[in-house]
């Protein structure tokens, strides 16, 4: 029997990495709100608007409901894990996915069984007129929201004129996400020390640092294993990525540890019949990782790039563990060796002047084999009007690569760069494609760092 699985917030690119799963001829896949719905255009909609926008549409469906899926962040992982426990379906506890969600929540779980890879934190109420003065931690630090998506209102701070210029960022803008996560946290009973840290509070946490890595995970029956482990590049200079690589190339000794971890932090926290992605930093001059964040979903980022290397995509523990499946992975089972997401950014505001067309897109793909490209701004776009960006740059679009080897990779989005039509409005119009072609000149080799480490 055909089985009946609901996407929350679905779209187009990353249903069609759905319909590549193995077993898809089992399985139907029913829009459950799109991604324009459950995200907003200038605010996020109520999430209990969400909420009964989503039961309304399950009651009008005929069929079995046999499972609930998303791959986004806020509000999507959270409205699943609630319409599943309604629907008596698989899925996280809310409770153990907002101990990965609320960043504070977060960080004091993990300060009783991490501690050692666990930073510095604390707490503040950014509309506090003392908020300043009263922060403990020393120069330099991060201050962002309890939560937070893309890296939204998260500042380095290095003095207090950046601190107070983060906190009447924050101020301004905060209540885009605070409103709709404070109705979330009112389906689930905090304890008191978290329910004070509500939606419009922050958290300072100590600057770490070293490179970048993430671990894929899941957890099926109480058991919890990794998938795959990604590596993460900003732009030279910048705290905003350039590109994610797959297979990650850091030692396997480290791996191993940060997998180890991992099953230590979401045992703890009770996560069960889910996916995860944890973040590390790991600083080869001490020897230490520290862990930057949870995110209680696979990561749709590197979904292709799962596609390019292992035959499937991600999204394919995320539906295994949805119908109650051993999830179903076959690690190097794909076309490339090795794969990457890279970001086209543009770190000033502008309006988007051209775009390309569909078909001139087609032509790219078609001329540089193993490539795909997600453009995100349409012409006439005011990129600052855009919705959940970091706070140093603007995302014009991704190039997912699939090759044999790093260099490779990275001569593909070269190639790619130099093709793609994406202009802004005045003299700087293709500045983007300086600052890219640039990072793709700059960025070492992991190999390199590792092999440079050894030396010494």
């Amino acid at each position: 029997m055909v089985k009946n699985i609901f996407v929350v917030g679905a779209d187009e690119f990353n249903c069609k990495l759905l319909e590549k799963i193995h077993g898809k001829n089992s399985y139907e896949f029913h829009n459950l709100l799109t991604f324009d719905e459950v995200k907003g255009v200038d605010k996020y909609p109520s999430f209990d608007g969400l909420i009964e926008q989503a039961e309304f549409l399950l009651g009008q469906f005929e069929g079995t409901i046999d499972a609930i899926v998303g791959y986004w962040d806020f509000p999507v992982n959270s409205m699943v894990s609630i319409l599943s426990a309604r629907h008596n379906l698989l899925s996280p506890s809310l409770e153990s996915e907002l101990k990965c969600d609320h960043k504070y929540w977060s960080r004091c779980e993990q300060k009783k069984v991490i501690p050692r890879h666990t930073p510095d934190f604390e707490p503040v109420d950014p509309f506090d007129q003392d908020a300043a003065e009263n922060i403990q931690m020393a120069f330099p630090f991060w201050i962002k929201p309890v939560k937070s998506t893309d890296s939204f209102l998260a500042f380095r701070v290095d003095d207090r004129q950046e601190l107070d210029e983060a906190l009447g960022k924050i101020r301004d803008k905060i209540a885009y996400i605070g409103v709709p996560f404070n109705e979330l946290l009112a389906h689930v009973t905090l304890p008191d020390y978290v329910r004070e840290v509500e939606g419009h509070h922050c958290i300072i946490e100590k600057v770490i640092s070293g490179h970048q890595c993430t671990v894929e995970g899941n957890a099926y029956e109480g058991e919890i294993n990794s998938h795959g482990i990604i590596d993460s590049f900003n732009y030279p200079g910048s705290f905003s990525f350039f590109r994610y690589e797959y297979p990650s190339q850091i030692p396997d000794e480290i791996k191993d540890a940060m997998v180890e971890t991992s099953r230590t932090i979401m045992s703890h926290i009770g996560f069960d019949n889910g996916a995860f992605n944890i973040e590390y930093f790991y600083d080869m001059n001490t020897g230490q990782y520290a862990l930057l964040e949870i995110n209680p979903r696979i990561s749709q980022s590197h979904s292709e790039m799962f596609q390019f290397v292992d035959g499937t995509s991600n999204h394919q523990i995320m539906v295994d563990l949805a119908l109650g499946n051993k999830p179903d992975f076959r690690s190097g089972a794909g076309q490339f060796d090795c794969a990457a997401k890279f970001y086209l950014r543009r770190f000033a505001d502008g309006k988007v002047s051209r775009v390309p067309y569909a078909e001139e897109l087609d032509q790219i793909r078609a001329s540089i084999p193993g490539i795909d490209i997600e453009v995100n701004v349409e012409k006439g776009t005011q990129l600052s009007r855009m919705i959940e960006q970091d706070s140093y740059s603007f995302d014009l679009a991704n190039i997912y690569v699939g090759a044999g080897e790093t260099r490779e990779l990275l001569e593909k989005f070269r190639k790619v760069v130099e093709v793609i039509p994406i202009e802004i409005e005045g003299e700087d119009s293709r500045d983007w494609k300086q600052a890219a072609l640039r990072a793709s000149r700059e960025i070492v080799f992991i190999s390199d760092l590792f092999a440079s480490k050894a030396g010494r």
